[in-house]
């Protein structure tokens, strides 16, 4: 096979060539999909990225079920997105719904298709969030010295920089990135919660803040870098709540600056919890239709 990413928009004129024939050299992925609907087109983006990552050991083809009716009611597709994964001409599995980045992981090694660092990987990331963050740390270097050319290490060790606010070691690392690295689903997650994370640097801090708050509700500016520290906290749900109060009907205080900064944290969240991304995409909608 290509050591270039496999990636194709098929129809039922190409799909023999481009699904069939080709899994008889290596697993191909279909995602039947929508192109109206967000989750099928966040999954699609997940997977191309990991074509590009796992370049010519999978090939990733995407149906557009409203585009071809008749590949939809051939594979008995009920709902979108609807993941089949081809192999040796026969289908071999079937997954309806989305799948996160983790999961087609895990669909990926069951074809054979992994990195021993992305093992190393996953161990970093379950001792980081259990606290061992050192460890985590050892194991990403490890990492990243056995398999340099894995991306998404330095990406994980990047996030944990961040997470430790250590900003510049995060700059730093990711701007070594390649620019396509920088470009893909992690990469643009990674960016926004770099600016967030600067801007939080700079404020008050969360205690003072929110004494500020206690003593004035209406304290805008206050609430606002609230809203930042929250987000550099992962606590998306209380910066959203604070930064739809700054844009209540009645405030004119840093309104664009707030619609901003929601529009970043909705495509931070998209590519791993998209019902999220976009609950706080219609509730902006609403509140700018009102």
């Amino acid at each position: 096979m290509s050591e270039e990413a496999l990636v194709f928009e098929v129809g039922a004129s190409g799909f023999d060539r481009y699904v069939i024939d080709n899994s008889r050299k290596a697993p191909v992925l279909v995602e039947f999909m929508s192109v109206w609907s967000e989750l099928c087109v966040v999954m699609a983006e997940a997977i191309s990225d990991m074509a590009k990552e796992f370049a010519g050991q999978f090939v990733f083809a995407k149906v557009d079920v409203d585009e071809q009716p008749g590949l939809r009611d051939k594979y008995n597709i009920q709902n979108v997105p609807t993941l089949v994964v081809f192999r040796d001409s026969e289908v071999a599995l079937i997954q309806e719904g989305q799948l996160q980045e983790d999961e087609l992981r895990v669909v990926l090694r069951g074809l054979g298709v992994f990195r021993e660092s992305d093992d190393m990987c996953a161990q970093a990331r379950e001792r980081h969030m259990a606290g061992d963050t050192p460890g985590a740390i050892m194991l990403l270097t490890e990492a990243i010295r056995k398999d340099p050319v894995n991306t998404g290490v330095a990406m994980d060790m990047v996030q944990v920089f961040i997470d430790m606010g250590e900003l510049e070691r995060a700059k730093r690392l990711f701007n070594k990135l390649p620019v396509q690295d920088r470009e893909t689903t992690m990469g643009r997650s990674l960016t926004g919660q770099l600016a967030i994370a600067e801007l939080a640097a700079v404020t008050e801090g969360i205690d003072v803040l929110q004494e500020r708050l206690a003593e004035d509700g209406l304290d805008h500016a206050a609430r606002f870098d609230v809203a930042r520290c929250f987000v550099n906290q992962h606590d998306y749900d209380g910066a959203m709540d604070h930064l739809f109060a700054v844009m209540e009907p009645g405030s004119d205080f840093r309104d664009a600056a707030a619609r901003e900064m929601i529009v970043t944290i909705a495509n931070m969240l998209a590519s791993n919890v998209p019902e999220q991304a976009q609950a706080y995409r219609r509730r902006l909608a609403n509140l700018q239709s009102e």
